[in-house]
């Protein structure tokens, strides 16, 4: 079984084609894996729908509280991409012993369709989650890095490792 927390971040925010603006609604999460015709046994469980420019040290505190009280190992959380480096370092501090947990998160709305890379971030993260040793991770665009070598390149969109 895998544990899914939703935290938001563009991975699950819409667009408002009168205004422009960037909102959240519900996440995407469900219909995504069920796109995908996912068969992994998971929990979904929502903590909060936040731009992770806007997340605040209890936000990241209600995600330690919760990966540490879920009953089962592989966790992914969904974030967004702006400071999901500073999550993974508070939940690598929290030393969650025994549990694999992989942050992901998406560049481009999920409700933007194909254009999205939210939908392989996800499918990337399951298996990820599922094979991985116990630890911290970050999971984008096909590769996983260890929550304290990696860097969001803010030139080119992409995760890199530091080292």
């Amino acid at each position: 079984m895998v544990q899914i927390f939703i935290t938001g971040g563009t991975f699950d925010k819409e667009y408002n084609y009168i205004t422009g603006k960037l909102f959240f609604k519900n996440t995407h999460v469900p219909q995504l894996l069920e796109q995908g015709r996912n068969n992994v046994d998971r929990d979904i469980k929502t903590l909060m729908m936040v731009d992770s420019l806007e997340m605040t040290s209890e936000d990241r505190e209600i995600i330690v509280h919760n990966c540490k009280k879920s009953k089962y190992e592989d966790i992914i959380v969904t974030h967004g991409t702006d400071t999901i480096v500073e999550t993974a370092k508070v939940l690598a501090a929290a030393n969650l012993k025994g549990k694999t947990i992989i942050l992901t998160g998406a560049l481009i709305p999920s409700a933007f369709g194909n254009s999205s890379d939210g939908f392989f971030n996800l499918g990337a993260s399951l298996a990820f989650a599922q094979a991985l040793s116990p630890g911290v991770y970050i999971s984008m665009n096909g590769k996983y890095f260890n929550w304290d070598n990696v860097k969001k390149n803010r030139k080119t969109g992409f995760f890199e490792e530091i080292n």
